[in-house]
């Protein structure tokens, strides 16, 4: 399971944003890692209308990039796998940095055992 989870300023310009190129690359930096399934990725990407930054300059952009994943893998896989998601994060948005005022912000969080249900079907269709 890695799941990642994109929070975006809603001034961000589509054309940086670009959500399924970045989505693409973080899918395919989780599956060259090594440590998660291809189909227990996932991505999802919100945009926040309402938000004040710093100073309150309208111009300031945000992204924040929280990846969640499952259980089981050691210290040294999980910060491999982070710097990874990061080079990616980072490379993406590298223009935008170039524009104007970012904050660009990352997380890794394990998630707790839990109880848990899920159901899928989806390798039988990748």
């Amino acid at each position: 399971m890695a799941h990642f989870v994109l929070e975006y300023s809603s001034n961000i310009d589509s054309e940086s944003l670009n959500l399924q190129g970045l989505f693409e690359k973080l899918h395919q930096s989780a599956v060259n890692c090594g440590l998660f399934p291809l189909k227990g990725i996932r991505s999802r990407a919100y945009r926040a209308e309402d938000y004040r930054m710093a100073d309150g300059n309208p111009q300031h952009v945000f992204v924040h990039l929280s990846v969640l994943v499952g259980t089981g893998r050691s210290l040294q896989e999980k910060e491999s796998a982070a710097k990874g998601f990061f080079t990616v994060f980072e490379e993406h948005f590298a223009q935008s940095f170039e524009r104007g005022s970012v904050a660009m912000s990352f997380e890794m969080r394990e998630l707790e055992p839990t109880l848990k249900y899920n159901k899928n079907n989806i390798q039988d269709y990748l």
